[in-house]
Parts: C-alpha cells; structure tokens; sequence
C-alpha cells in the first residue's frame, strides 16, 4: 500500500471517496489531508493547500471516524502519543490533532476541531550521495514539511545495506513504519528499530544492546535528545539525526547549536524547496 493510499484510508465517507478520485498526477504530489471542523476538506500539495473538491464542510462526526480509523477504534491504546498531539497509524501515517484537551487526560470523541494526515514517501536513492564511506556524524535540516524523515529514512536504509550496523530510534513509529511485527518501509538488512520510546531513552537502551556503527533518530528537540547524541559520540558512536531549521540555516534550534559547536556532528544537509522538488546542500564542519 503506498503512502498515499494509506493516508486517504483514515478519510471518513465522501472525502475518502474524492481523494481516491484524483488524478493519478495530484495524488503523487500530495502532502498532507486537512480536516478543519465547519471547513471545507482540503490538500496539501507543493503548490499549497487547496480544497478536495466541492465538498461539504467538516462535521464533527468527520473528525471523529478520523480518529476512529486510525486508532482502529481504541483512542486509549493511543493515548500516550495522543498526549503529545498525534497518532502514528499504518503506513507510517501521521496525523496531527488540534482541539481541546486536558493536561494528563488526552483525547476524547468529540475534542478534535482539526487534523492534519501526513503522507509518507518512501523515495529510494534520493540519500546516494550523501551514504558515502567512511560515515560521517551527519544532520539533516529543513522546515517542517521539508522532507528531513525522507532522506534519514533512505539513507538508513543505503548506510545498512552497505555493512553498517544501524539502530533507529523511530519514537513515533513513522520511519520504519513498524507495524504488527513488521515494517512498511524497508531501512536496511542491518537495521535495528526501538518504537515509541523517547529519544533519549531509547538511545541508552540502543547504545547498550545492540552495538550500533550508527545511531538514527528524528528531530532532535530537546536537551535530552542533544544529551542522547553526547551519549553516543561518547562511545564512539556516528550520528545521523534531523532538526527543524530555517530555509536559510541562519537560525538553527537552540537544543542544535552546542552540538555543533562542540563537533558532535561534522556535516550539516540543508534541504530547500523549489517548488515541486527539493535540493540539498551540503557543508562539512
């Protein structure tokens, strides 16, 4: 199933219905489904968002088969990553929740005024040039949106197929897309992935189990994710992680910074969009 097909999946009725109806041309080049309550269905494409059709606005009953679908009618088994403003469905899908929620009680039937359903892509090969040997401590910027998780996910997958021990910690199941024991993407023969588990925590418990050449995770955020990669530089350890930045790179995350000041990473991959594609820059430190 790609990506595509299991994001319009989590579409309740009719607007399942009119993503399935797009040309085969729009649908390669979506991003995102948004659900807005009282607003009409809409797409994301590299052009900007616009809306799926004439379709009637978005009722609650909507938001709530969204739901439904992706949790696979069990909000509670969700609910730790619910508490964080998201689900991760089959097929690496993302969606995002906005509404209203208790701190500490997350999210009931009938909170959600909004959700954003994120497509993955799997794009094999656009990581070539960036999986030479030896490895070096690498990080990948971009905007949100900007495909960071793309390019780590194939150049996992390049880096293990090549020899290299990989552990990925993938807290929010999107990148190795594990699902019922398997895996929807394919990152590598070689790949070892540790699922809904915080960064920081699931790098110790990486770092001490599996022996990694190579420690992959997502969108360093936190202290305790920069301190997860002092960790695994400390053991001598390459890193290979991502972290939202500005178009430019002129302004980095604060969490960023240090590390690259203290050489934890040795080459930064900006990604830039132009329009319909994405061109990366590369610079060594």
């Amino acid at each position: 199933m790609s990506g595509f097909d299991a994001a319009a999946e989590l579409l309740p009725g009719g607007i399942k219905t009119a993503a399935f109806a797009m040309p085969e041309g729009v649908r390669a080049v979506c991003e995102e489904f948004r659900l807005r309550l009282g607003r009409r269905p809409s797409v994301t494409t590299s052009d900007g968002e616009r809306p799926l059709y004439d379709l009637p606005p978005v009722v609650r009953a909507d938001l709530d088969r969204v739901l439904e679908l992706a949790t696979r009618a069990s909000p509670y088994a969700a609910a730790e990553s619910m508490e964080k403003g998201f689900v991760t469905a089959r097929g690496g899908v993302r969606l995002g929740l906005c509404g209203r929620k208790k701190p500490g009680s997350g999210w009931a039937m009938g909170s959600l005024t909004s959700v954003c359903i994120r497509i993955p892509r799997e794009v094999r090969g656009c990581a070539g040039p960036f999986a030479s040997m030896p490895f070096p401590s690498t990080l990948i910027l971009s905007p949100p949106g900007g495909g960071k998780t793309t390019l780590l996910r194939d150049m996992v997958r390049l880096l293990s197929d090549k020899g290299l021990h990989i552990s990925l910690c993938d807290e929010r199941g999107e990148i190795a897309a594990g699902w019922e024991g398997g895996f929807g993407f394919d990152v590598g023969k070689r790949t070892d992935v540790l699922s809904d588990a915080p960064r920081r925590e699931a790098a110790v418990q990486l770092l001490r189990t599996m022996s990694p050449q190579v420690l992959a995770m997502d969108e360093i955020t936190a202290a305790c994710d920069a301190d997860a990669c002092r960790m695994a530089a400390g053991c001598g350890v390459k890193l290979l992680a991502t972290a939202h930045a500005d178009t430019a790179g002129s302004v980095l995350p604060a969490t960023v910074t240090p590390l690259l000041a203290e050489r934890i990473f040795t080459r930064l991959i900006r990604i830039r969009r132009n329009k319909d594609k994405r061109e990366y820059a590369e610079q060594w430190l």
